[in-house]
């Protein structure tokens, strides 16, 4: 059955082969698709033109994938998801990927139809996590849709495995969420071996709560973190 709900997609992909089964089959599916073969015309075409999703191959011409996906997140401050295409075994790339700001990764060969279904579900999950509404805690504000940290009257400029983790914590403040949880809103199913949510929480942490500033993150041992004023804890 054909799409109801037709999606724009850029495809950046230097394979012209790949390339083109990947638009076809798409678009054969009711989407619309536009391909890009080198980093440097896939970033211009991400950031000025809008798209539903992204798919992004890691290694190409004149700027890799990697590079790409960081300026697109922490330069151009957007938001729409990006779907990675990986070797098979090679790791590094994955968590590379999803610590630049890529949301979730295909493995090379993959099927087209589970691309398509990747495609949708990071989609849906966008829309479903887009609000307009400013999250406050304290003095420290977040505001979702210009993606932009304020701390009183500082502004705090946050990567972007540390702004996924901020706006989770404070959705749930003042509860405290588990290690688990945290990992799964940043890299959904395949969290990386390494401790890379406390390397994360380190860098949030020390953005967030100055030496001067009352503490708003707080480290329930054992079992996650809370972002809350100390009078609520």
């Amino acid at each position: 059955m054909e799409s109801q709900t037709p999606l724009h997609i850029l495809v950046i992909e230097d394979n012209p082969d790949l390339a083109a089964n990947v638009c076809d089959f798409l678009e054969a599916k009711g989407h619309i698709a536009d391909a890009a073969a080198d980093g440097i015309t896939g970033l211009h075409l991400a950031i000025t033109k809008k798209y539903d999703a992204i798919v992004l191959d890691i290694v190409l011409p004149g700027m890799d994938g990697l590079t790409l996906c960081k300026k697109y997140r922490e330069e151009a401050k957007q938001t729409t998801p990006v779907l990675m295409l990986t070797a098979r075994d090679a790791l590094d790339d994955r968590v590379a990927g999803l610590e630049c700001g890529a949301d979730d990764y295909v493995l090379k060969p993959f099927a087209l139809r589970e691309l398509e279904a990747r495609l949708k579900a990071l989609v849906r999950r966008s829309k479903s996590e887009v609000t307009t509404a400013k999250l406050q805690i304290a003095d420290l504000e977040l505001d979702p849709a210009l993606v932009k940290v304020r701390r009183g009257k500082r502004v705090i400029d946050l990567p972007p495995i540390p702004l996924k983790l901020l706006e989770a914590l404070m959705r749930a403040s003042p509860k405290v969420v588990k290690r688990e949880e945290l990992e799964r809103s940043v890299w959904g199913d395949s969290p990386p071996d390494s401790d890379a949510l406390r390397s994360h929480m380190h860098t949030l942490r020390a953005a967030v709560d100055g030496p001067e500033e009352p503490p708003l993150i707080h480290t329930q041992r054992g079992i996650g973190y809370r972002l809350a004023p100390p009078d609520a804890i």
